[in-house]
């Protein structure tokens, strides 16, 4: 298959690159190569070209952390910080998620909404309940997007109808990831310790056996001021967040790496350990202004070669739109150069498109570039009636990135397949 249109990414020096009416030819789920339209080659001239005309061509945008259960109430509770929030909004509507009815309703919305989002692949938190998260998995491999799913795991300091024993949650882990085996195509799953202070030591060294060589982790770091007092208490043998999950044995080298949520009070020791350890951030720009958790230092992960990805957090974030995600972080770090550190640098948009694209896609492998090689994810936007009149395609990326409305989505493609 050949698509053509205006192709806009970015490089592996984090620059924006764009090539004007430009083919796309995929073979086998990935982009075999990229043509300007004169430079075609003669073999290729009769196959069938899908043209876009003057549409604007990207990559598909990854989001790094979100929780599905909680899309029913997103927009909700931004008057209140964390741990609030969790125990008045979050923890009343998970506990819906034992009705595999509810579940059915509401994972159905939410999947539906993302897939018509602009993200073509993402880092899902669930819930503790098992048959819910097979459900939301099996509706999501439907979808055709390519998701890690996590069944969410906690046995302290939690509600009474939203937590397990330490051996049955163990042990509900282990039957779930059975469960997967064989199943899917698309839709893979990830140990998922909600936070440490739900989930007892004991269980953190489980998980972490459990996970192996052979998946990924996902949890939560350093998001709260009251969080990180919390954590304090709870582990007095460690000398930050990270290395209390590290000391746990939640942090050791796998097939996949570790995605920690937030880091907005990582210091310089994190730091050095979220390097140590491979780990990739999930910037929340939105989450963290919505419950007041502070500014994330990005532009010193950056510095400091930490992976840096964009999470849409629903639902202390209310919208799937990554790349909403991607201007607030562009604002707030603005406000971390002039208010915090005025040896930081603001983000420039080649940066935080890089984020959504091709950083985060290097969690799924070869995603998130335009490029011979990478899974062909692509998102085809018709900006005419927001850009009408502008003929630089630079200026007309950068209005999109700041203005943009996925009712502008004319097409969807996740690994070659159009799913929209």
């Amino acid at each position: 298959m050949i698509v053509k249109g205006n192709l806009i990414d970015c490089t592996d020096k984090c620059t924006i690159r764009i090539r004007e009416k430009s083919c796309i030819l995929i073979k086998n789920d990935v982009i075999f190569n990229v043509y300007s339209e004169n430079m075609l080659p003669e073999l290729l001239k009769d196959e069938k070209v899908v043209d876009y005309k003057d549409a604007l061509i990207f990559p598909g945008l990854i989001d790094m952390h979100l929780h599905a259960p909680q899309f029913p109430f997103r927009g909700l509770g931004s008057d209140m910080e964390l741990l609030d929030w969790l125990n008045t909004y979050t923890f009343p509507e998970e506990a819906k998620y034992k009705d595999i009815d509810y579940a059915k309703k509401a994972y159905t919305k939410f999947v539906e909404s993302l897939k018509k989002s602009f993200t073509t692949r993402a880092i899902i938190f669930a819930t503790l309940h098992k048959e819910a998260t097979v459900l939301l998995m099996d509706l999501l491999e439907n979808s055709g997007l390519k998701c890690f799913v996590g069944k969410v795991n906690m046995d302290r300091n939690s509600p009474e109808n939203l937590i397990e024993s330490t051996d049955e949650s163990a042990e509900s882990t282990k039957e779930w990831l059975d469960i997967c085996k064989g199943r899917y195509k698309n839709t893979f799953p990830i140990i998922t310790p909600r936070f440490i202070p739900s989930c007892s030591d004991r269980l953190l060294r489980e998980l972490g056996k459990i996970r192996g060589s052979e998946y990924g982790l996902q949890s939560h770091l350093s998001e709260n001021p009251k969080e990180l007092e919390w954590v304090k208490e709870l582990c007095p043998d460690s000398f930050g967040y990270l290395d209390a999950y590290d000391k746990r044995e939640c942090l050791h080298k796998s097939r996949f790496s570790t995605v920690m949520a937030h880091c907005v009070y990582s210091d310089e020791s994190e730091m050095k350990l979220l390097k140590d350890r491979d780990v990739f951030v999930a910037h929340c720009p939105q989450s963290n202004i919505c419950l007041s958790s502070g500014i994330a230092p990005v532009r010193k992960f950056l510095d400091r070669g930490i992976k840096v990805g964009l999470g849409s957090d629903i639902a202390a974030g209310y919208s799937l739109n990554i790349l909403k995600q991607a201007v607030e972080a562009i604002g707030l770090s603005k406000l971390y150069w002039r208010y915090i550190d005025k040896n930081s640098r603001p983000l420039k948009p080649a940066e935080v498109f890089s984020m959504a694209t091709r950083v985060a896609g290097s969690y799924f492998g070869k995603v998130g570039a335009l490029e011979k090689g990478f899974e062909a994810d692509l998102l085809v936007v018709d900006d005419s009636t927001l850009n009408e009149g502008i003929d630089d395609i630079r200026k007309r990326f950068e209005r999109f990135l700041y203005l943009s409305d996925e009712c502008s989505l004319v097409a969807k493609y996740v690994a070659g397949e159009q799913i929209l």
